[in-house]
């Protein structure tokens, strides 16, 4: 379990196409880092990570539609959909972090939205970076809690090498903070997002628990994407 845990805990996708936006390549370290950019007119962007497995290819529309004022960035990770290197957390760290140095290059606000594994991803560029607007679906505490939730019998957070400790840096994240909870989620204990939410400065976090669906088949409930354009709108200020 120790040898192969990053193979469990990552699953890269292959190179895709995506319509309606363009490949737009970032030099981060040694790494190619491949963002399917949709540009808009404004000044506003949103950037997006995804989960573990997930083609964000496949993304690109249904955020276009819910997101209509934002140039959007949807990022693959070290790996995933052509971009190079190897995910680990402290890569995917950094070339979040030369992502956004690059897109706030080009906007005066960022937003971001992180998915699974992504909202662990998302939650430390939030505390590193200014953040207009931060979006946490299905996340997580800590990885090593919810891997010690799925596999009580193994000393798991002695072990684990990518941590994702997001309720660890809650404290240095200052954006407000909407937190979309799939309520039958059957990846990502209901005691990890809360764990998370409370982490958080109180009324910092709006927390929408969207019912009868699981981690996996969140985009059936038009009430996700929903949430996501009302938080994101400019008249949410």
């Amino acid at each position: 379990m120790y040898a192969t845990q990053r193979s469990q805990m990552y699953f890269p996708t292959s190179p895709s196409t995506a319509a309606h936006a363009q490949a737009w390549w970032i030099e981060s370290a040694a790494e190619r880092i491949k963002v399917w950019e949709v540009a808009r007119s404004g000044s506003s962007a949103l950037l997006y990570f995804g989960g573990n497995a997930e083609d964000v290819a496949g993304t690109v529309e249904s955020l276009r539609d819910a997101v209509p004022d934002r140039s959007l960035y949807l990022v693959n990770y070290r790996g995933y959909g052509g971009s190079t290197g190897r995910p680990t957390e402290a890569g995917l760290r950094e070339d979040a972090i030369a992502i956004y140095d690059a897109v706030r290059r080009r906007h005066e606000e960022v937003a971001v939205i992180g998915r699974s594994l992504g909202s662990g991803v998302a939650m430390q560029l939030a505390a590193a970076r200014p953040v207009d607007r931060l979006v946490l679906v299905t996340a997580f505490d800590s990885l090593a809690n919810v891997a010690a939730a799925h596999f009580p019998w193994l000393p798991v957070r002695a072990l684990l090498k990518d941590r994702y400790d997001s309720a660890g840096r809650a404290g240095d994240v200052s954006a407000r903070v909407l937190m979309v909870i799939a309520s039958n989620d059957e990846v990502i204990p209901r005691a990890n997002s809360d764990a998370l939410a409370s982490a958080l400065r109180p009324g910092q976090a709006e927390v929408v628990i969207v019912p009868g669906v699981g981690h996996n088949t969140l985009d059936l409930s038009t009430e996700y994407l929903r949430s996501v354009r009302r938080f994101l709108a400019p008249s949410s200020d």
